[in-house]
């Protein structure tokens, strides 16, 4: 084949125009070429997995361990056809756009009308925006763990701690969405490293007691009522901790445009390998952590408002590895918050986008971006500087709105779409829109303790 002729085929493959190849030699070159392993696709891979791998794993240990054996059980069952299942069906979702560039707010418009894609957007970034707020308190809160207990320094004043922390976190946002994901993968592995080396090095100080530890009243007795409660909070502590649906959409939408009709195939092969990676690291890590504590751990854990990572780094004995356990648990939510980052922005984005549009006025991307900027780093650092509990956050909001976006408006689609019909009629959706049902139904938790 000559130069000439090769060249349409390769952009074929990027879902561009075939020029004078035949369409049976472009369908077999492009699919190998989709098929084929590229560095971008790695680092998506690992982008995915670093989005995942922040303030979920390190407080699912808590949560999970506070259920008793039982949470635990729950959390090995569900963990991998979640994180899967869930992922999968998000991106079909977004590849159903009619334009190759468009995200998933823009998505949800057009299957769905104005008024719903308002609104979905809207709760879309609330969601992300939760998890991002969420993550500000806590990577404040471990790096004030840090300077105490490691460093033996007096913390600076909150206020300050907060500020310096949130516009560092907000400046490297500005250096565009390529330079996070190349960031987060390069950090992803040290993570992943560190996370399996600690789960390792906390296997000679596992004990019994979590294998025996049930919810017990004031009488010493098996309290199920407690019991059903800690389980039905735990559903969206697990459904956060898989997740990273806010970077699905921008992942989506860079392998639609690099693989065109083959982006399904290649999103399938990326996710076969990323996930069980993901969820065999977190399982390991959080079992070895709750195995190496005690339930009463787990509760003073819980009390001080930080992760099971900075806990442990107060509680050992050994300085080495309190330094590494307290900056592994730094770089995890680093990395998280900027993956979730990028979530707010296609989010706040598409709201002021969409508000603009329906006035006919249409606002620069780059004063776009700014006004993204201002407004996430004032949200950020008040709320980081409030303190509010963590756990309380993924518990009553986070988890539950990321159910949401994640497992029920991707299932809704399938019913809804034209071309989403094929992927209907699974039993892996029963799964996803059940497990949807009990984590979004936990708001419900929330607003009946309000008048309580």
């Amino acid at each position: 084949m000559t130069r000439a002729e090769e060249q349409p085929v390769k952009r074929r493959a990027d879902g561009a125009q075939v020029g004078e190849s035949t369409e049976a030699q472009t369908d077999k070159d492009g699919k190998a070429y989709a098929l084929k392993w590229h560095g971008q696709d790695v680092r998506w891979m690992l982008s995915l997995f670093g989005t995942a791998i922040g303030a979920g794993v390190l407080f699912l240990p808590i949560d999970a361990g506070g259920a008793g054996i039982i949470g635990i059980v729950l959390m090995l069952l569900v963990a991998y056809p979640l994180a899967y299942f869930a992922h999968r069906a998000m991106c079909r979702f977004v590849l159903s756009a009619k334009n190759p560039g468009d995200d998933i707010t823009d998505v949800v418009e057009q299957h769905f009308g104005f008024g719903f894609g308002m609104a979905f957007t809207i709760i879309y970034f609330v969601e992300v925006l939760v998890i991002l707020l969420m993550y500000s308190v806590s990577i404040t809160n471990t790096a004030q763990s840090f300077i105490v207990n490691q460093l033996h320094m007096s913390t600076p004043p909150r206020w300050l701690l907060s500020l310096v922390i949130v516009a560092v976190l907000i400046l490297i946002m500005t250096c565009g969405t390529r330079a996070v994901t190349r960031v987060m993968s390069w950090l992803t592995w040290p993570v992943i490293a560190v996370l399996v080396i600690f789960a390792l090095y906390l296997i000679p100080r596992w004990n019994p007691s979590m294998l025996t530890s049930f919810p017990r009243n004031a009488s010493g007795a098996f309290d199920f009522g407690t019991l059903a409660l800690d389980l039905w909070l735990l559903v969206p502590v697990i459904v956060l901790t898989f997740d990273h649906s806010a970077i699905v959409s921008s992942f989506s939408v860079n392998v639609r445009k690099r693989y065109g009709r083959y982006s399904d195939e290649k999103i399938g092969k990326i996710l076969k390998l990323g996930e069980p990676m993901m969820v065999t690291v977190v399982l390991f890590f959080v079992l070895s952590s709750d195995l190496a504590l005690t339930p009463g751990d787990l509760v003073k854990a819980k009390a001080q408002n930080v992760s099971i990572l900075s806990y442990l780094a107060n509680v050992l004995n050994t300085p080495a590895i309190s330094w590494v356990a307290s900056i592994t648990a730094f770089v995890c939510i680093f990395k998280a918050f900027l993956g979730h980052y990028l979530g707010v922005e296609e989010g706040l984005g598409g709201i002021i986008r969409k508000i603009t549009h329906a006035r006919g006025v249409v606002v620069e991307r780059k004063k776009l971006n700014v006004v993204v900027n201002i407004l996430m780093f004032l949200a950020c650092w008040f709320v980081a500087w409030a303190n509010p509990s963590a756990i309380g956050m993924i518990e009553t909001m986070a988890g539950p709105l990321i159910a949401f976006v994640l497992l029920l408006l991707p299932m809704y689609g399938v019913h809804k779409v034209p071309a989403l019909k094929k992927y209907s009629h699974k039993i892996s959706n029963v799964f996803i829109v059940v497990v949807g049902v009990v984590a979004v139904s936990a708001i419900f938790y929330n607003i009946v303790e309000l008048f309580m």
